[in-house]
């Protein structure tokens, strides 16, 4: 792996505060293209964006999502395409799905981080009153925002860390010992 995607991945992290500088439609659709190369369960693509810029429909998205802090200037929800699922006859209870949600998530985090933009995870909110505000297809599940835009200077502290954590902490080697 280069050292460029190592530091890329190292330094990303979910920002709450943005400023309202717009970001570009070339950001965004660079943002997009990142993310259709997420990984998806046998290749199926159940995963669909909209994207959101709209002022008046960005205030609207957060007197439903409790979860959403950021004022970002642009949203990006994704879906479940309930259609790809019943295509491929994919229950809803499919972990595959959930997985694709995180793996296109991430992409877009990674990607939005790479061109110098900010982003972070929302999945505090009204699935029926987004459907709602965003007319959804009766075939879309909104499963996650990602609030993209630039980072706002802060006087707010970070999240606190309790101690600094290795992939040492996190990781088992083989089996676990018997009792």
């Amino acid at each position: 792996m280069s050292e460029d995607a190592l530091n890329n991945i190292r330094t990303r992290r979910v920002v709450r505060e943005m400023s309202d500088e717009p970001v570009s439609r070339e950001q965004i659709e660079t943002i997009l293209e990142a993310a259709r190369w997420a990984p998806s369960g046998g290749n199926l693509r159940p995963i669909r964006f909209v994207v959101i810029e709209d002022e008046e429909t960005r205030r609207l998205i957060r007197l439903v999502s409790p979860g959403m802090f950021q004022k970002a200037p642009a949203l990006i929800l994704l879906c479940l395409n309930e259609d790809v699922m019943i295509e491929h006859s994919l229950p809803a209870s499919d972990r595959a799905l959930l997985i694709d949600v995180g793996t296109a998530a991430q992409t877009i985090m990674l990607a939005a981080h790479g061109i110098g933009l900010a982003s972070g995870p929302v999945t505090s909110y009204s699935k029926a009153a987004i459907s709602v505000i965003l007319n959804l297809p009766d075939s879309y599940s909104p499963e996650m925002f990602i609030c993209i835009g630039h980072k706002a200077e802060s006087t707010r502290r970070g999240m606190k860390t309790w101690k600094k954590i290795t992939w040492r902490d996190l990781t088992h080697w083989e089996r676990f010992p018997q009792d």
